[in-house]
């Protein structure tokens, strides 16, 4: 079966002619805002130079250093080649390498076993898709698990609650434009950390700045960012709902709420305003950790500033308040009345912008199957018996490393009875685990379309060189295993990435497919820049903002013996657990001097981060770039980065937010004790 078939493609969107001296245009679909144009030099069939180009209008010519190395991933020895199957103990990582084919039939076996025996419900598939566009991922995949009739994943890792808060408010209505961030006389950046994810805003910002726009960082971290602003809020983890009610009390309270809008244009404003009287600035700053003056500075910068805009990052979503915390803060610009003008209003996730959804071009009907929420996998792994998981298949996913309650989760993969299939481009700690480890390609060797979900563009993303080894894409791999499974007609033409691309392009709205088809960047509603309540309104039946909600808040899960936040905020240096294989090291938890000092520990100790749930060891950095009683340390870590191969998801719950049934990364409390001095 071909896996592409270049005549298929427009001149402009086919691979090379030669894989000799070249320069390729293509794109990044890794999981960031900002989906950058790249301009990829090639010579002799193998990467030379990753840099940035300027296709995409937010791009211009500059990426971030995750990306521009990413060709260590792609030549990596940890790369993985070839198709093998497990010979070793679980976790070991010892395999012995076999064909596609022999890989694929054994793969169906035991996909039929397991439906024969327990039933279609005991496969799970295991995914994210974050770093991937609209052709890897909901596409071949989603066909063939829904037509074999697998159990359903709960994909609710990320993104659920402010998802969740977004769709009940507003509809999910586009937000403010990067550049229009230039137009702002007040920013607020509110659970987000752009130089480490979405780093093209930062540009914009200090245009902002020297346009004379205050800055307003809303986080637990002194950032770089934080450093540079007007006025940084270091909120306890959690807290974040309070403070919002407490502005949106305050703005009522003192007239400033614009209610000439809300009457016009909202729902729920009496709802809203009963859920905020009892948050006064001083009871929400007594719980936030900050100082009352500080927050009634913020509460008046905002009600007399215009235009102002809120980024409203994720950060505050990771808790049991993350869904009530986003509804609240996404309430303020229709509070004060900021929307209606460039620079003015919020901007979260534009991805619904597009108008596209995933649905239109699976063309399946979804079986009335069980849906398993991803954050409680090691739960399933362990607990359920009607049926219980019996294969499970990992794919544009590290679970061992980013899912809660990593003992649990690795305890499920160590099961003998439990079959694992993960297609991976290394060799993850997930994969160590796997009975059957496929080779997948690099978004440099496959097709794909990238939309950025904070930059308005959407571009083609081409293969720059020949895959790697055997690594195939997911289409291919997706659709020949529906054929082995007779879920496929394998006498059905296919074209392999060719195809799924086309197919995809044409059942997109005329002028989007066309640009796509000519190699050209496709920008959002008013070129990019599109002003909310003139270009764009709720997407709500009414389209009205609704207010009303479950504005409830949950205390801090705290104890006496517990006392300390575990918070795992990104990393500039990886996307995710991608590209954390190459951080060098043991990692230092970030600890503040006052925690520090009662427990004795200096800075280079190697101590015991723990609580019910498990432990880890690694070494320590006291810094006041975290707040008292929180302490830090980054998400996405492979087991190398510490002492005893645990990271911080070993200290996670696996309960789930308020809304969207989300992770609750930022509710581990722990204790932090002396291992080691060095």
């Amino acid at each position: 079966m071909a896996s592409d078939d270049p005549a298929a493609l427009p001149d402009d969107l086919a691979p090379p002619a030669s894989w000799g001296r070249t320069t390729v245009q293509t794109a990044c679909p890794l999981d960031c805002p900002d989906a950058c144009s790249l301009a990829v030099s090639v010579e002799g069939g193998r990467i030379q130079k990753i840099d940035g180009s300027h296709l995409a209008p937010s791009t211009e010519g500059f990426i971030c250093g995750k990306v521009r190395g990413f060709d260590r991933r792609v030549y990596s020895a940890e790369r993985v080649l070839y198709p093998a199957l497990r010979r070793g103990p679980k976790g070991r990582g010892d395999f012995t390498v076999v064909s596609w084919a022999e890989a694929l039939d054994h793969i169906a076996e035991k996909m039929q076993a397991a439906k024969a025996a327990h039933g279609a419900e005991s496969v799970l598939p295991f995914y994210y898709g974050g770093s991937n566009g609209l052709l890897t991922n909901d596409m071949e995949d989603a066909r063939l698990f829904r037509r074999f009739g697998a159990s359903r994943l709960a994909r609710t890792v990320c993104a659920a609650p402010t998802t969740a808060a977004a769709m009940a408010l507003y509809g999910r209505m586009g937000g403010v434009g990067y550049a229009d961030y230039a137009h702002a006389r007040l920013i607020i950046v509110w659970g987000a950390n752009p130089p480490a994810s979405g780093i093209h805003l930062v540009a914009h910002l200090k245009q902002a700045q020297k346009n004379g726009a205050k800055l307003v960082v809303v986080d637990p971290r002194r950032t770089p960012l934080a450093r540079t602003a007007d006025l940084h809020l270091a909120v306890r983890p959690g807290t974040d709902l309070p403070v919002a009610l407490a502005m949106i009390r305050e703005l009522f309270a003192t007239g400033q709420a614009d209610t000439t809008f809300l009457e016009a244009h909202a729902t729920g404003v009496a709802e809203l305003r009963a859920a905020a009287e009892p948050w006064t600035l001083e009871r929400a700053a007594e719980v936030a950790g900050i100082a009352a003056d500080d927050l009634r500075t913020l509460t008046r910068w905002y009600a007399s500033t215009s235009p102002a805009v809120i980024r409203c990052g994720w950060g505050q979503e990771r808790n049991r308040n993350g869904g009530a915390a986003t509804m609240a803060i996404l309430a303020l610009p229709a509070v004060a009345g900021k929307f209606g003008v460039r620079g003015g209003g919020y901007t979260m996730s534009n991805s619904s912008a597009w108008g596209l959804t995933a649905e239109t071009w699976i063309n399946t009907p979804q079986a009335n199957t069980r849906t398993i929420n991803m954050n409680q996998l090691g739960r399933a792994l362990t607990e359920l018996t009607d049926p219980p998981v019996q294969v499970l298949f990992v794919y544009n996913c590290n679970p061992l490393t980013t899912m809660p309650d990593q003992n649990r989760v690795k305890r499920g993969l160590e099961r003998e009875d439990l079959f694992t299939v993960v297609f991976e481009q290394t060799m993850t700690d997930t994969a160590k685990y796997a009975d059957v480890v496929l080779p997948a390609t690099t978004f440099l060797e496959h097709y794909d379309i990238a939309r950025g979900y904070g930059a308005y563009h959407m571009q083609i993303v081409r293969p720059v060189i020949e895959p790697v080894g055997d690594a195939r894409p997911n289409h291919e791999v997706f659709r020949e295993l529906s054929v082995r499974l007779g879920l496929t007609d394998a006498d059905a033409d296919d074209l392999g990435e060719a195809e799924g691309l086309m197919d995809v392009t044409g059942r997109m709205p005329e002028a989007m497919s066309a640009a796509l088809h000519d190699g050209s960047v496709v920008t959002g509603p008013a070129n990019g820049t599109p002003t909310q309540f003139v270009d764009l309104f709720p997407k709500t039946p009414d389209h009205k903002v609704h207010l009303e909600g479950a504005y409830t808040w949950q205390a801090d899960p705290a104890t006496a013996e517990f006392p300390l936040t575990l918070i795992s905020p990104a990393s500039e240096h990886t996307v995710s657990s991608t590209l954390a294989e190459f951080r060098p090291g043991i990692v230092k938890l970030k600890m503040h001097p006052d925690d520090a000092r009662p427990r004795a520990i200096e800075g280079g100790d190697s101590v015991r981060i723990f609580n019910h749930l498990g432990e880890v060891w690694c070494l320590v950095d006291i810094t006041p770039e975290v707040r008292a009683g929180v302490v830090s340390m980054p998400k996405g870590l492979w087991a190398r980065s510490t002492e005893n191969g645990a990271t911080s998801n070993a200290l996670v719950p696996d309960s789930l937010t308020d809304l969207g049934g989300g992770a609750c990364f930022n509710d581990a409390r722990v204790q932090v004790a002396l291992r080691a001095r060095h």
